[in-house]
């Protein structure tokens, strides 16, 4: 496999709670790639605040900044897979990074999410009257730039992480042409 992808990073999409971070590690294992998670640079960038903490003082555009930042570098670099933010893709900008690599959008129902995120507290886009309304309105709106992905996987509860990655795996060769050699002369 790594020598179909020659190196490209793989980049995962896709709502919050969809397994973006744990099917990362995975594919980041089974390709002798290394794993980033950009909510994790983020928080390091801010000087270790949370995410949570960088949505109340400084508020949602100056995460998506230090997002697109955090993006920007990582691009750099080969060999990575790397677990992005659920609303990395609504920036233009972020997009020309994206396409350094493999885009995977884990496209998973709102209520598997729903069931997935019921504890979490950490989810600044969550803390709503009506959680599942929000996460219903915010994958509306992200859908179509997620459907820009080179690889949509289609996961429900009856997949292990570990089958999600092995689905990524199945796919990869489909989407990327093997490189072709000159004859020699």
């Amino acid at each position: 496999m790594n020598n179909i992808l020659r190196g490209i990073n793989l980049y995962l999409i896709g709502m919050m709670g969809a397994g973006k971070t744990t099917v990362g590690r995975l594919l980041a294992q089974q390709l002798g790639y290394r794993f980033f998670d950009t909510d994790a640079l983020i928080e390091q960038a801010a000087g270790g605040q949370s995410i949570n903490e960088i949505f109340a003082t400084a508020g949602e555009e100056a995460f998506r900044e230090i997002e697109s930042q955090v993006l920007a570098e990582l691009s750099a670099y080969t060999k990575l897979a790397i677990s992005t933010g659920g609303g990395i893709v609504l920036r233009r900008k972020n997009w020309s990074y994206l396409h350094h690599g493999l885009i995977v959008w884990l496209d998973v129902p709102v209520e598997l999410l729903m069931s997935r995120l019921a504890e979490d507290s950490t989810r600044p886009l969550l803390k709503d009257a009506e959680p599942q309304k929000k996460l219903e309105m915010l994958l509306e709106q992200r859908r179509k730039l997620y459907a820009q992905a080179d690889i949509r996987i289609t996961a429900d509860a009856s997949l292990t992480p570990e089958q999600v990655a092995a689905r990524i795996m199945a796919e990869i060769p489909k989407v990327i042409k093997p490189e072709v050699t000159a004859p020699d002369n």
